[in-house]
């Protein structure tokens, strides 16, 4: 009985300290570098011009065949 008891004593030792475990966790610090972008956009501009500022020309237009 006695040796039963020891052994059981050893093996829940044995159980608790192989169960245990230490973890460590290493954070590296983050490097933030500004980005640099280049979007080349091809736009007929003249004619979205011309579209936009139609209806103040036709005005002008108007105004000076009334005078």
């Amino acid at each position: 009985m006695r040796k039963t008891t020891t052994l059981a004593i050893c093996l829940m030792l044995l159980a608790v300290w192989g169960c245990s475990s230490s973890h460590r966790v290493e954070v590296a610090p983050v490097e933030v570098k500004p980005i640099h972008i280049t979007i080349d956009v091809h736009v007929k501009v003249d004619k979205e011009l011309d579209a936009f500022f139609s209806d103040i020309d036709q005005a002008a237009e108007e105004a000076t065949d009334a005078q």
